[in-house]
């Protein structure tokens, strides 16, 4: 495996971290949980905090994947879709309480950091969505409203009061979710299975699942090193599943993210971009984010289109981006870059998949990953303890291979090209 400090600016600057056993022997639990990221980590918290027997297999370290390749946006709404969609795609009902959990999955993750003293630069001060162009002020006026009404502290920003936030201009306006924030995502993670291990779960690190087979008491997952039987297993991998469940593969767009972090920026300069320290991710198809970390660094993301080198020609594209949008001519140098997987739903909404009795996969992400799989966690801990899966607040279905899904399964990154076309023609 390579060098943690290497796998991202996370890791790189992150504290000290404890080295966790891999499995050795045989080993009977309630749950196993297949991952050692957010979604996998919350769920053993809050299903040991239940009194059942937990146990995590991670094949890696505990943040390998995305959850430590991630630009640490807390963001407690959808990438896509707007309260309106929701209900009308899944009812009422069903639609009202995805709704309902995603407005609280914010909340929740800041409660989770003051109440086990996680340690990891958490700041609880918002979410901002600037407009790209008139047509997309629209929207996010309207995706204000409908949050707003739900007792949720979503406004609506003019152009004047975006520039004020952001220190970026030319934005038509947007609106920022006051519930939303910014933390180190790597220090989340461990923090989150430290707080799991306290409760009585057991973590390990290096040990891949190497197969999930039913067994008559439940099921038995096997590593290079051991076995555990389990009553149920939460697969946890996100777009990092490899062979482990090729169907699951075939459910997704797996999408390649670059993320990049400039040296810190001086005091001047920093003093004029985002003073609140928030997040910022606009409404651009190629969006844009950014936002600092506690050495003032600044950090920015994008996706890529394929070709040969993208690893050092992408970081050094968003870079560029980054000192045109903020109008930044001396943008100090790239310090580090780093990419992950994200594992995107054609209706890029949460959702849990029916693999088997007392088996499911979980995926949340679609660019949302902290709040939401935290907040996943928590209701998966509910189904570990005998709630019914088909109850949750989760769409909850057999597994849907996505047509075709050789052919189009890169279309994210291949139409990009024809996406920030799109983007300069709103602008013009």
């Amino acid at each position: 495996m390579a060098d943690p400090s290497s796998l991202s600016l996370w890791h790189a600057v992150s504290r000290d971290r404890r080295e966790r056993p891999s499995l050795a022997g045989a080993l009977d639990v309630d749950l196993a949980i297949v991952g050692g990221g957010f979604s996998g980590l919350s769920t053993a918290l809050h299903t040991a905090e239940k009194g059942l027997s937990v146990a995590v297999l991670e094949a890696e370290i505990i943040a390998w994947g995305a959850t430590g390749r991630n630009a640490g946006f807390v963001v407690p709404n959808f990438a896509k879709m707007d309260p309106v969609n929701v209900t009308a795609q899944l009812g009422p009902e069903r639609g009202e309480r995805l709704i309902d959990f995603a407005a609280g999955s914010a909340d929740l993750v800041f409660d989770l950091i003051e109440r086990h003293g996680i340690a990891c630069d958490a700041l609880q001060n918002g979410w901002i969505q600037p407009a790209h162009s008139p047509e997309a002020l629209e929207k996010v006026k309207s995706r204000a409203d409908q949050w707003a009404r739900r007792g949720r502290p979503a406004v609506a920003l003019n152009a004047s009061e975006v520039q004020a936030l952001t220190g970026a201009r030319g934005y038509a306006g947007g609106w920022m979710d006051r519930s939303g924030g910014v933390l180190n995502p790597v220090e989340y993670a461990v923090g989150l299975a430290d707080a799991a291990e306290k409760a009585g779960a057991r973590i390990f690190e290096h040990s891949r699942v190497m197969s999930i087979d039913r067994a008559a008491d439940g099921w038995r997952l096997k590593t290079a090193g051991g076995s555990v039987r389990a009553g149920k297993v939460l697969i946890a991998t996100n777009a990092y599943g490899g062979p482990l469940d090729p169907t699951l593969s075939r459910t997704y767009f797996p999408l390649k993210v670059f993320q990049i972090a400039t040296a810190p920026l001086p005091r001047a300069i920093r003093s004029r971009l985002l003073p609140g320290g928030q997040g910022v991710g606009d409404t651009r198809r190629n969006l844009f984010t950014f936002r600092f970390d506690s050495a003032n660094r600044l950090i920015s993301g994008g996706m890529h289109v394929f070709g040969a080198g993208a690893d050092a020609r992408v970081p050094q594209t968003i870079w560029r981006r980054l000192g045109r949008h903020l109008d930044l001519p001396d943008l100090p140098p790239l310090e580090y870059s780093w990419s992950g997987m994200a594992a995107v739903e054609p209706d890029f909404l949460p959702r849990l998949v029916d693999l088997g009795p007392g088996l499911i996969a979980g995926f949340a992400c679609n660019g949302r990953g902290i709040a939401m799989t935290t907040a996943m966690g928590k209701v998966l801990a509910d189904w570990a303890d005998g709630a019914n899966a088909s109850d949750l607040p989760l769409p909850f279905a057999p597994p849907s291979p996505i047509p075709f899904h050789g052919l189009i399964q890169h279309a994210p990154n291949m139409l990009l090209p024809w996406s920030m076309l799109r983007d300069r023609l709103d602008a013009a």
